[in-house]
């Protein structure tokens, strides 16, 4: 990966261009350029405005954003701060992610049943286990890391116990969240995240040592980053802890998005782990977005969108690292990124609704499915279909249409054979269960 160009340095800009500065604060320069938060290494090629040179252009961006700049009490390893602007379109995505992470789910039923928002939670987390886990390292495919989840059978290799720890660790955060954070919950969530996956389990659950010093490489081991010294880590991960655990008053308020944000990024710079610190930078995020009241945050995957470009994952740490401790690349990246999970499950719920309701149209009477059944598989079918998880006995089947228990076995033996619904021994009876996939076989 190719490293960013680094920006000019600020005490040598404002030097070069003392004499012009009249001019380029005349023209009053916002913090961005057409609603977007360039770095230097993309603005030194686009054309600047009224005859600037770049270099000008770049003073007067910075300007701008210094009369904006929040100091964040995290520092990098040379214990200068990290800091955040608050620009135009940071604040409007704020204000999205807000609206739509803590408001209603856009299109869903008023009376969507509690299974059917469990079948949204569990997709979801299954999806950020594995493409959290497929982000460092995991080889399992999509299809087998859902058929383990699904099946609930003990994983049977590196790939398959990463992704099933994550999935363990994301159905912990609802009594994770209720915890303030500490030094010991961020090491007994990575033990929980790295169980089984380390070259030395020892080193599960706790912090790098002397000796463990690491560094960040691409694929081809270029040195991308170079975290600070273990010996600094213990000191750095309680200022991490007293800033989740920040009370938002009017003096010290940061909005708990970008707060959720700082935290995922903070790990990463970090790097205080000798492995998995990617899972725990984003099981932190969630962990924070939990507890800041923002409830969606459980049905989504950030890391399904950061799987699709990891480079520009990377290249906001870059960004940042860069150009003097500046988070906001990586704060305005992440934000792009949960818009599109946000919009991601509202899509996914709009479409399994189109589905089911063109799946209950044939169950109807006088439609093509209706004439192959009877109008008591109809009814089980429709139940079945607002409630995914529901499980049907033949006693019930029986005393629920009054009829026969043969009739009753018939009817729903004939489901599982025409492929709609999965048989299950329980203790000495039989369950029957829809299949995952009911919606899409009735409509074939």
């Amino acid at each position: 990966m190719k490293l960013p160009v680094t920006p000019p340095p600020w005490t040598k800009l404002f030097n070069d261009h003392a004499g012009d500065l009249g001019r380029v604060i005349s023209l009053h320069l916002g913090p961005e350029v057409r609603g977007r938060y360039e770095h230097w290494d993309h603005l030194r090629h686009l054309t600047p405005p009224d005859e600037l040179t770049v270099e000008q252009w770049w003073l007067g961006i910075k300007l701008a954003r210094s009369s904006l700049q929040r100091v964040l009490p995290m520092q990098d390893k040379l214990r200068n701060p990290f800091t955040v602007v608050l620009s135009d379109s940071i604040q409007r995505k704020l204000f999205l992610v807000a609206r739509d992470a803590a408001g209603a789910l856009r299109g869903q039923d008023s009376a969507q049943s509690d299974s059917m928002r469990e079948r949204y939670l569990v997709r979801s987390l299954m999806e950020e286990a594995m493409t959290s886990s497929q982000l460092e390292g995991a080889a399992t495919t999509t299809q087998v890391a859902k058929d383990m989840l699904r099946s609930g059978r003990q994983p049977r290799d590196y790939g398959e116990r990463m992704i099933y720890n994550n999935y363990v660790a994301m159905r912990e955060l609802k009594e994770w969240r209720q915890r303030p954070l500490t030094p010991d919950a961020i090491f007994e969530m990575h033990r929980m995240l790295t169980d089984g996956t380390l070259q030395d389990a020892e080193c599960a659950g706790r912090l790098r040592r002397k000796g463990e010093d690491i560094v960040v490489e691409d694929e081809t081991g270029n040195v991308l980053h170079v975290p600070p010294l273990a010996k600094e880590l213990p000191a750095r991960i309680q200022t991490l802890c007293d800033f989740a655990n920040q009370a938002d008053d009017d003096e010290h308020f940061i909005h708990p998005v970008v707060r959720a944000i700082i935290i995922h990024f903070q790990i990463g710079y970090d790097h205080p782990f000798v492995d998995g610190n990617g899972r725990t930078a984003r099981i932190l995020f969630y962990w924070s977005m939990l507890r800041s009241g923002f409830w969606m945050a459980e049905y989504l995957s950030i890391s399904r969108i950061l799987k699709k470009a990891p480079a520009q994952y990377m290249c906001s740490y870059l960004y940042t690292e860069t150009d003097a401790n500046d988070t906001t690349y990586f704060v305005s990246h992440q934000l792009d990124v949960l818009l599109e999970a946000i919009d991601g499950v509202h899509g996914y719920i709009a479409r399994k609704q189109r589905e089911q309701t063109d799946a209950a149209a044939l169950l109807k009477p006088g439609g093509t499915l209706a004439r192959q059944l009877n109008h008591r598989q109809r009814a089980l079918l429709l139940n079945a279909l607002k409630n995914p998880e529901k499980p049907f006995t033949i006693e019930v089947h029986r005393r629920t249409h009054d009829t026969s228990y043969q009739t009753a076995r018939a009817d729903l033996i004939l489901l599982v054979e025409a492929g709609l619904m999965e048989q299950h021994r329980q203790g000495k009876a039989f369950v029957f269960t829809a299949r995952p996939d009911l919606d899409k076989k009735l409509r074939r």
